[in-house]
């Protein structure tokens, strides 16, 4: 039957940008779910507006440039640049109803019966008034710069993601009234929320007090109207490779030219007056669809400031629990013992990240240790990876550190990065042309009794201490000879021009990947014609590529049975007769990101269990360093299978995707609740207070307190409008 389908008809497609809005409404629905936490629900409000910027900054710019051009070509599901555009803006107004209905109708109310208030200055007390009053003269007065806009002044230049005030105003003493307009830039050196006096949780926004003030900043002219308004720029790096000498300066120069990029979205008042907003579309060349007008507080990013700014209220947040970490994997043990005996799977953020931080720091000072190579996608600001990659190098080891200065986001902090670990005598490469390095890999290589032994962690996320405490991702320390090898030819593929004939173990893209799970798919699609029993389940962030969509379509089509759990975006459309109706699709959102990536073959009970850096999508399938590699020791390979059936079963923040492209909650009648990541935070808490007790010293015996846990910050997701992470 598969001959006669084309699994490549657009209608067998769901566009990919209205995907990522789909994922985008799952955030939003936490925060409009009464079962989590309130402060929580606060959190995630603010987490759809983040996630909206950055997918604006790149995928909607891209859009935009696309359209610009006349750009005619098609995506996946059949939509030109310029539909897409118009689909995603129609969509974007939408949601930016059920954010601020959201916010009026429901948090809001809500803060306000736990004694939260986010004041206006009218209902300020006497004593508040006066604390603000003090605030702008004292505080912000010095700081801000009223910019006019007349025929000898340009409109000046406002910058990306920053909150201004556009003023209408007239000269007292002219008679005709004639209207003049300026532009005040709210300083961002200040805080956005400001806890006022008399009462623990009362709080006002920075741009209220200066809106109440600003006439102190034109004297002699009667203010007509002020309003708030926002944009968003085209934020995307364009670096043309031609080789990698360069490539820091490249950065270096697209970060300053992007911070000029098209205006892709203006957010303005709601009560804004016809005339002040047809001059800031015209000023700021804006597109009529890229218009949003907000009921509400502009930028709603600043209410992860205001859930942590509250006081009093901790059983209004998630409840904390204990990551775990066996003692063997601590400072107290050698870790290449530990990792000689067996194979070590982790699972963050239940399972501590110390132990990979731990692993770079005994190699950096220890005796045996030769070599350290690894590659950074991503680093926290105050990395203590870097921090030990310096010392090891210092101490006389061989350091080599692949840094991904294109990165998204991150090119900044990349680039300050590889400048310090080449001043701390690292060896500092920059990547291939062409290609982004997104794998996860380091390699520890040590001499030992018997000769030389690498030491190997992979994982699925980044080397990212801050963001391991809310990404969910799977690592694994080994050392494996078979892995050993390929890591190294790995290694020897990044810093020179060695090209390994094959890999024993690990599957590499560009294309090795995607080779890889396509020869599994035809692999499925032979055992069920033979009869045999084969089930294919994977876990990604995003699934979009096209190939790979109709590959999965294909062994549906012929009886394989898929189970896919996909975080974001979804261009696979679940129940098409005759094509899809094998293939389940389940989204998981909550308290976590969802980020680790597994990919499971069960042949007729022989299991194959394979954890990736990779998502699968274009850019990762073909323009990327990833890896894919086994977990080969058969209980830490069950441990994944079990991981993986447990978040299938969650009924609690799992929604299924139907045949009509919408997400919906797991009917729960009769089945108790199973919320997967509560489920591992709760497990991690048991061992870690098992192994705490067993530890616990006789009666009289000094011992060290165990350090409270670190604080979490807000889970951030990472760009499925631009997914890098």
């Amino acid at each position: 039957m598969s001959s006669k389908v084309d699994f490549k008809n657009p209608n067998y497609y769901t566009n990919r940008e209205l995907s990522w809005l789909d994922f985008n409404y799952r955030v939003l629905d936490e925060a409009r779910d009464k079962a989590n936490p309130l402060l929580e629900r606060v959190k995630f409000l603010g987490i759809t507006q983040s996630n909206l910027d950055e997918f604006f900054m790149v995928r909607v710019a891209s859009l935009a440039k696309l359209t610009e051009v006349k750009y005619e070509g098609t995506d996946a599901s059949g939509l030109t640049p310029a539909e897409q555009l118009k689909a995603v803006n129609d969509k974007s107004h939408d949601m930016l109803v059920k954010q601020y209905s959201t916010l009026n109708r429901s948090l809001l109310p809500a803060l306000n019966q736990i004694g939260v208030h986010l004041l206006s200055v009218d209902e300020l007390s006497d004593r508040q008034f006066q604390f603000i009053k003090g605030y702008f003269h004292d505080e912000l007065y010095p700081v801000l710069t009223p910019m006019a806009d007349d025929s000898s002044r340009p409109f000046p230049f406002i910058s990306n993601d920053s909150l201004n005030l556009s003023l209408r105003i007239t000269k007292n003493d002219d008679e005709d009234e004639k209207t003049l307009y300026a532009t005040l830039q709210v300083p961002s050196i200040f805080p956005r929320v400001i806890r006022l006096p008399g009462a623990p949780n009362e709080f006002i926004l920075i741009e209220e007090i200066i809106k109440r003030f600003v006439n102190q900043l034109f004297i002699n002219y009667d203010i007509k109207e002020v309003s708030t308004f926002r944009v968003i720029r085209d934020m995307d790096l364009d670096v043309a490779e031609e080789d990698t000498s360069d490539l820091l300066k490249k950065v270096q120069q697209q970060l300053k030219l992007r911070e000029h990029g098209q205006v892709i979205r203006l957010e303005v008042d709601s009560d804004i007056s016809k005339k002040l907003r047809k001059r800031l579309v015209k000023e700021l060349q804006t597109e009529e669809d890229s218009v949003y007008e907000v009921n509400g507080p502009i930028d709603l990013t600043f209410l992860n400031k205001l859930a942590s700014a509250v006081v009093g209220h901790d059983d209004l947040l998630y409840p904390p629990f204990k990551a775990y970490q066996p003692e063997e994997l601590d400072s107290d043990h050698n870790i290449f013992e530990a990792i000689k005996q067996h194979d070590w799977l982790m699972q963050h953020p239940y399972d501590k990240f110390d132990s990979v931080v731990e692993f770079i720091r005994q190699a950096s000072i220890d005796k045996e240790v030769l070599a350290i190579k690894m590659t950074l996608y991503r680093v926290s600001g105050d990395s203590p990876i870097i921090k030990y990659l310096g010392r090891a190098a210092q101490n006389g080891k061989q350091v080599t550190v692949l840094v991904e200065v294109k990165a998204r986001f991150d090119e900044e902090n990349n680039v300050h990065w590889a400048r310090q670990l080449e001043k701390m005598g690292c060896h500092v490469i920059y990547g291939l042309v062409g290609l982004k390095t997104h794998s996860k890999l380091s390699l520890v290589v040590r001499r030992e009794e018997n000769g030389i032994r690498r030491y190997i962690h992979m994982g699925t996320g980044n080397y990212n201490d801050v963001t391991a405490h809310f990404y969910t991702d799977l690592g694994l320390l080994t050392c494996n000879n078979d892995i050993g090898i390929d890591v190294t030819n790995i290694f020897n593929m990044l810093s020179g021009y060695s090209r390994p004939p094959y890999f024993h173990q690990l599957h590499i893209s560009p294309r090795g990947i995607r080779d890889f799970i396509m020869d599994r798919l035809d692999e499925a699609i032979k055992y069920v014609k033979a009869d045999r029993p084969v089930h294919i389940q994977m876990k990604m962030n995003s699934l979009s590529d096209q190939d790979m969509i109709a590959k999965l379509y294909e062994a549906s089509t012929a009886g394989v049975a898929i189970d896919l759990i996909v975080r974001g975006i979804c261009c696979l459309k679940t129940g098409i007769p005759g094509v899809s109706e094998n293939i389940t699709v389940h989204s998981i959102v909550g308290r976590f990101l969802e980020h680790s990536r597994i990919y499971l073959f069960n042949f007729d009970g022989e299991q194959q269990v394979y954890l990736s850096s990779a998502d699968l999508m274009t850019r990762n399938l073909n323009r990327r360093v990833e890896q894919l590699f086994p977990v080969l020791q058969p209980d830490l390979a069950k441990r994944v299978v079990d991981i993986y059936e447990i978040m299938w079963t969650d009924n609690v923040k799992t929604r299924t995707l139907d045949k009509d492209g919408d997400y919906k909650r797991v009917d729960r009648r009769g089945r108790a609740p199973l919320d997967s990541q509560e489920y591992f935070a709760d497990q991690a808490t048991k061992l870690a207070d098992a192994q705490q007790n067993s530890q616990r010293p006789k009666s009289g015996a000094q011992f060290q307190p165990m350090m409270s846990p670190q604080n979490q910050p807000d889970p951030f997701t990472d760009d499925d409008g631009s997914d890098e992470a």
